[in-house]
């Protein structure tokens, strides 16, 4: 099971970044996050600058969205679509892209109850919940839930 650390997770990305502007080629991985890169033009000055932002912290209390955790939840909701897991997945977020009208806003939907779960998984120190994050996803697409 691939378990990089923060480290090896951030370096993914300033890699994936560089050598796509750079033309060189790419694995499916590394050209399916600068794809996301490339929809984030906000995160495009981090990501060009690891020296400055590989230890930075980004403290959602201030308000700041940590782009690395941003990008690696597209990557997750992209390989949950892929395999259609945990099942349903696929349906609400197509649910969603008609609803929304653009993918990339359905992901961000899908994101909001991604984290919701992830967040109430850590917060009550138990396994995360697909049953209540699917309901969320159920709830945003306009479906009803079972």
């Amino acid at each position: 099971m691939f378990d990089p650390s923060r480290d090896q997770a951030r370096q993914f990305f300033f890699d994936a970044w560089a050598k796509f502007r750079a033309g060189q080629p790419l694995t499916d991985l590394e050209a399916m996050a600068a794809e996301h890169i490339g929809r984030h033009p906000e995160y495009h000055a981090v990501l060009e600058q690891p020296e400055r932002h590989r230890d930075r912290d980004w403290l959602p209390e201030m308000g700041q969205t940590n782009p690395f955790l941003h990008l690696s939840m597209h990557l997750a909701i992209a390989e949950q679509l892929s395999i259609d897991q945990p099942a349903g997945v696929k349906v609400r977020y197509q649910a969603l892209v008609t609803r929304l009208g653009d993918g990339h806003a359905a992901q961000h939907a899908v994101m909001d109850c991604l984290a919701e779960m992830l967040w109430q998984a850590q917060r009550y120190q138990r396994p995360p919940d697909g049953e209540a994050y699917l309901r969320c996803l159920a709830d945003k697409a306009g479906l009803p839930f079972g």
